[in-house]
């Protein structure tokens, strides 16, 4: 589903990020591992449980199947529960991605400069530039699903054919 996709890319994103602040190199297996280990976990239970509630009806994306009646007492208000569970999710792990997002975007248009974080205007340059671009999109996209259809797409592409490529070239 694109919840586990998102997730996937985000652990994609944030181990370069992880093992460049340790200090001790040989804690990334682990970290990895174990970081790993509980979402593989998350998703089967998601699976196991979506599938238990929605049965034969389950969508790829358990996130729209939240949009109906569920047929229980309380769906609404389950329903509800689900949505500000995942408004939580984005909120805590936007700060993270986005760190990764700034920090490859500096790297990217500045390969020689010191780094950014020595670097406040640049920083600041950076950081309002990537938000204002965010928040945009944000306003301009009319349905969520959209922006992650796109993201999905682009992304799978980019994880399956290009960076593998762009990685036996270097």
């Amino acid at each position: 589903s694109i919840l586990e996709f998102q997730t996937g890319l985000f652990h994609a994103c944030t181990v370069h990020s992880i093992d460049n602040e340790l200090e001790d190199k040989t804690q990334i297996k682990p970290i990895v591992q174990t970081s790993l280990g509980l979402c593989s976990s998350v998703y089967i239970a998601t699976s196991f449980f979506a599938y238990l509630l929605f049965g034969e009806a389950t969508l790829a994306d358990v996130l729209a199947n939240f949009d109906s009646d569920l047929r229980i007492p309380f769906s609404s208000v389950f329903n509800d529960i689900v949505r500000v569970s995942y408004v939580v999710h984005i909120m805590l792990v936007f700060p993270i991605v986005f760190f990764a997002l700034r920090l490859n975007l500096d790297g990217l248009l500045f390969p020689t400069a010191r780094h950014i974080s020595r670097d406040n205007q640049r920083f600041t340059i950076i950081t309002i530039s990537l938000l204002a671009v965010i928040y945009l999109a944000s306003i301009f996209i009319p349905s969520i699903w959209d922006a992650f259809q796109f993201t999905g797409a682009t992304a799978a592409v980019l994880i399956g054919f290009i960076f593998p490529a762009m990685i036996i070239l270097r």
